[in-house]
């Protein structure tokens, strides 16, 4: 045991407001890991929201790990020091439940890392009667489990809210009658919204193609994603509060799903139906954060979609507090939205129409048209915001050089109506190459040849570098090819995830895959037939497979789709 370890973590703890730390033996110890630094994982509302409400079980008492920053890391490898707790310093491996938030295909690689750090078997079937049963949760679990699914013993569907009381209720039920690791394991799966992968046997045809999904030892035939359905019951807010974190927010809910109907956007898609919750609600959550003095960061879909953003924005300066977003759409953003961001000193507005040119919007059925960018330029430069972001897209389905030289043109003439209205500050493009998801229109589409993605790139940049104050950010192509293949892989990229472990982790990944005889290409390039079935074809998230593809039919087409209304049936959800 390394006590210097030990000792920064204590004082970590102590820079903390608002954790819980119960006495070792008192209740059912859970790990919950952020498989990211520290810095990262306290800006992760979802952690906060789940550590609350196991905490305040009166049988739990949930910890939190992170993975080590790089100088701490090596000190634990020397050492042998294993992996310990937030709270009360204690080794992961003596939690007998393990609970991984998931958010992003990259950290799937860290959740190896942190299990071999916590001294836990990685392969969930080596696992004995008195190791830990280890489950996964968040966006990325809910979506397409498969590519961790010979590390994860059970992922959680949908909204912790909902799954995590009645999953903590089978597991106590089944350890307080003594049962084996095989029969706990059945138990959590008849919880709605859990899934044991080692419970579906995946089949192959000669071509490596998934054929069939075939559910044994009585496990459900689908897992449907359960999902919070009045929000005001389950208030989410920063629980801990440090200013040791990638935000240093208070952050709060607004709302939660959304009904725009992106074709690109597997959160919109899997987090219907759109929920708000009550102006009540979250001003009370406000008044809570008085104490804190901290920024409020109001997080939802689309901040500016909230009905009642103009008082809720009164409210938080009129408390004395100042806001910030974490996004709006430049269709629905209001004079006072943009004001009281301007007044609480944000200094950057940040807009997100994907693509440059109508056409592609059309396609991904954004919404956003250029005058609705120049509006929010207006409200801005009014405000007295200097600097202008842009999110933008490049590969994505049905793109042609017309359509890059359109991001180029549009940034030009955005700089210029800044310059002629006297907003002397940046114009910064963030690109990212296209990731085709699950449960989205673009499921079957393939991703763009690496090679095209880094000529547009680059293409732009030429385009773009002589002219002051626009700036460009963009992302490795390396890196969105491996996320590519993690997004849509089935099973057999599971063994590829452990053997890359093996040899350094995501540098190693594309090495695995070809020991494995696994082609990278087919999962990336190739277009998938309408009745592909796809690894994830045993969760149910709510909506029709046939309306995700007809959405892909009318992409093709430029047909528009509207927004959810009340009423509405189309896609299955409601």
């Amino acid at each position: 045991m390394d006590w210097e370890l030990k000792r920064e973590l204590k004082e970590k703890l102590a820079g903390e407001q608002g954790y819980y730390r119960y006495a070792a033996g008192t209740r059912q110890r859970f790990a919950l890991v952020y498989p990211n630094s520290y810095f990262v994982g306290m800006s992760n509302l979802g952690l906060h929201i789940i550590y609350d409400l196991l905490n305040k079980r009166r049988d739990t008492a949930c910890e939190r790990f992170f993975l080590p920053e790089r100088q701490r890391l090596a000190r634990y490898e020397k050492t042998h020091t294993p992996l310990m707790s937030l709270e009360n310093q204690l080794p992961l491996y003596e939690f007998p439940l393990i609970g991984f938030a998931v958010s992003f295909e990259m950290d799937y690689f860290h959740v190896l890392d942190i299990l071999t750090l916590g001294k836990v078997r990685l392969r969930a079937a080596e696992r004995g009667e008195q190791d830990p049963i280890v489950i996964a949760g968040g966006p990325c679990a809910t979506f397409n489990p498969e590519p961790l699914s010979l590390v994860i013993d059970a992922f959680i569907i949908g909204e912790g809210e909902v799954i995590m009381p009645a999953f903590m209720d089978a597991y106590q039920e089944a350890r307080a009658a003594g049962r084996s690791r095989a029969e706990t394991l059945r138990a959590l799966a008849a919880v709605p919204g859990v899934y044991v992968p080692s419970l579906y046997h995946h089949t192959y045809d000669e071509d490596g193609r998934l054929r069939a999904i075939e559910p044994i030892g009585g496990a459900p035939q689908e897992v449907r994603r359960q999902w919070v359905q009045d929000l005001d019951a389950w208030p989410a807010h920063t629980v801990v509060v440090t200013d040791d974190t990638e935000f240093n927010l208070y952050l709060i809910e607004t709302a939660r799903g959304c009904g725009r109907h992106c074709r690109f956007c597997m959160a919109g898609y899997c987090f219907r139906v759109p929920r708000n919750r009550s102006l009540a609600v979250i001003e009370q959550e406000v008044r809570d954060a008085l104490a804190y003095g901290k920024r409020i960061g109001l997080m939802g879909a689309a901040i500016s979609d909230y009905p009642e953003i103009d008082a809720l924005c009164k409210n938080i300066l009129g408390e004395g507090l100042s806001m910030s977003v974490a996004s709006f759409r430049a269709d629905s953003v209001t004079e006072e939205l943009v004001a009281s961001l301007a007044e609480s000193g944000l200094k950057t507005l940040t807009m997100a129409p994907e693509a440059g040119s109508r056409r592609m919007r059309a396609v991904i059925n954004k919404g956003i048209e250029e005058e609705h960018l120049f509006h929010s330029m207006d409200l801005g430069m009014a405000a007295g915001i200097p600097n202008y972001r842009l999110y933008l897209m490049i590969g994505l389905p049905f793109e042609t050089d017309e359509d890059i030289e359109a991001i180029i043109d549009l940034a030009n003439r955005l700089k210029d109506y800044m310059e002629a209205h006297g907003a002397k500050g940046t114009l910064t493009l963030s690109i990212n190459p296209f990731i085709p998801k699950p449960f989205t229109p673009f499921q079957w589409e393939p991703m763009c040849d690496k090679k095209r993605v880094e000529k547009s790139l680059k293409r732009i940049t030429q385009a773009l570098r002589r002219r002051k104050h626009i700036h460009i950010i963009a992302e490795s192509p390396r890196e969105a090819y491996v996320q590519g293949v993690l997004a849509r892989g089935d099973r057999r990229v599971a063994e590829a995830l452990v053997r890359a472990h093996a040899l350094g982790g995501s540098k190693g990944f594309k090495r695995a895959l070809k020991e494995l005889g696994l082609d990278a290409d087919s999962y990336l390039y190739r277009e998938r037939p309408a009745e592909e079935i796809f690894p994830w074809e045993r969760l149910d998230m709510g909506f029709h497979k046939e309306y995700l593809y007809a959405e892909l039919q009318r992409a093709k087409k430029l047909l528009p789709t509207v927004p959810c209304f009340p009423g509405c049936h189309r896609c299955g959800v409601c």
